[in-house]
């Protein structure tokens, strides 16, 4: 059974009330309890002080002087809150009787040797009976006092204390339960808002923050978490939807292109080397589209972390050489060098396919921003335990400096060129040095160049 959340409150209150109400009850009927049973012991007490007044002995034999005893009022009456005395000797023979006892005696124990207290059904009636061992000077028991007062004031305080109790158990908790569900309505109500307010929120009004209730309390803290959240959700749905954008214009771009050149092809007969040609320019234009693809891919694994870091180590100078040799020909056509300013010796602690992904997109990017003749160098420092790749390229406004490493971001100098790019390489960038905890650090100005650091942990 599933039961609001305000029911809930006020079943768990309810349940702890009960608790506390019972044990409250319990302890007051307890007193109760002890209070008119300790009354009618000290009533015993104090009669039974009276009684042993008159008791006597001589050697081993009790004399009796009930004369007093045997003519008060009290003695005589079975029906009003009489007392009842009764006297048995050593050898539990009735010695004493008082007439309300008529042909009847009390209960008793002809051995016992302290005074004791209990309850008894006489004559259906009950009985508080107290029972006192009676002993000579040298110690020898000759006998028993019992001494029985009825209990009718003390059975009806008790029978109506219980009655009282059982009736307002029930009572106080139906109430606590209606005041508690009040409560708790008046309570969650500015969460109902707030649920309210949040089910009309979609993709399209999650612009509109959830008004904020007057009293700073916990309330207003979840809604502002809630607010906050909501502005995260929407700076993600912006920047998904730019994603989509930019990821529609860069597979146009190359899309294009190909159409164009087929077009061309069809219109007429033309010479094999100019098909030639134009296959070519088409499958490069399929390499962009296969590159594209991949870097979308290799963000996509690493949004989803299902990527494994292997840490080892890592020989650096070797590891840009490969990289040397697979760049040649393009440092060959645009008559540029690669310079590789590290010993052999450098090794660092990293994830050797994705340092070389990292590594080699940075190497890219310089050798296509820069111009023919230009170089690129690779230096490493070991105070800072850093590789720098820098090169003397265009260089980069500082006002992009910041948004440098997000997706499908490209300067303004970079897009009014023909320098082919998708503004991928450097965000796959950012995320391998993030997953490995490496810092990575960019310095350039305009017309000098750009330089790129890698920090490594030591």
């Amino acid at each position: 059974m599933s039961l609001r959340f305000k029911s809930r409150i006020a079943l768990f209150n309810v349940a702890a009330a009960a608790v506390t109400t019972l044990l409250v009850f319990v302890v007051v009927y307890t007193v109760v309890y002890i209070t008119a049973f300790r009354h009618l012991d000290s009533e015993i007490r104090l009669e039974k002080e009276e009684v042993f007044k008159d008791i006597h002995w001589k050697g081993d034999s009790l004399i009796l002087d009930m004369s007093a005893e045997k003519f008060e009022a009290e003695h005589r009456q079975a029906e009003v809150s009489p007392t009842f005395l009764q006297i048995v000797d050593a050898k539990g023979r009735l010695a004493f009787r008082s007439d309300n006892l008529l042909n009847d005696h009390l209960l008793f124990a002809d051995s016992l040797r302290e005074p004791t207290f209990f309850n008894i059904e006489f004559n259906g009636k009950l009985i508080r009976q107290g029972q006192f061992p009676i002993f000579n000077d040298k110690g020898k028991l000759l006998g028993q006092l019992d001494i029985g007062l009825p209990q009718v004031e003390s059975s009806l305080v008790l029978s109506n204390l219980r009655l009282t109790l059982c009736i307002a158990f029930p009572l106080m908790l139906l109430i606590f339960y209606l005041a508690t569900s009040w409560a708790a309505s008046r309570g969650i109500a500015p969460v109902n808002e707030l649920i309210h307010a949040t089910a009309t929120v979609s993709d399209k009004t999650i612009s509109k923050h959830i008004p904020l209730p007057l009293r700073k309390d916990e309330i207003y803290q979840l809604a502002a978490t809630i607010n906050e959240l909501l502005d995260r959700i929407e700076i993600s749905l912006n920047r998904e939807k730019q994603i989509t954008a930019d990821i529609s214009h860069e597979l146009r771009t190359p899309l294009t292109g190909i159409r164009g050149t087929l077009e061309v092809l069809i219109r007429k007969t033309r010479e094999p080397e100019h098909y030639e040609e134009k296959i070519k320019q088409v499958i490069r234009e399929v390499d962009t589209l296969n590159r594209i693809i991949d870097q979308l891919l290799q963000l996509s694994r690493l949004d989803a972390g299902n990527l494994t870091l292997h840490k080892t180590t890592v020989g650096l100078s070797a590891l840009l050489h490969l990289i040397r040799e697979r760049w040649q020909q393009r440092l060959d056509e645009k008559n540029m060098i690669l310079q590789i300013d590290l010993s052999d010796d450098v090794m660092v602690h990293a994830d050797a396919g994705f340092l070389e992904i990292m590594i080699e997109n940075l190497i890219s990017n310089s050798i296509k921003y820069s111009k023919t003749g230009e170089q690129v160098v690779c230096s490493w420092n070991r105070e800072k335990n850093s590789l720098s790749i820098a090169d003397n390229g265009p260089g980069i406004p500082q006002e992009h400096i910041p948004f440098l490493f997000d997706r499908f971001y490209r300067t303004d100098a970079s897009r009014s060129s023909q320098v082919e790019g998708n503004g991928l390489g450097l965000s796959i960038v950012q995320t391998l040095a993030d997953l490995q905890q490496i810092t990575i650090e960019v310095t350039s100005q305009p017309n000098k160049g750009t330089t790129f650091t890698l920090q490594f942990n030591s």
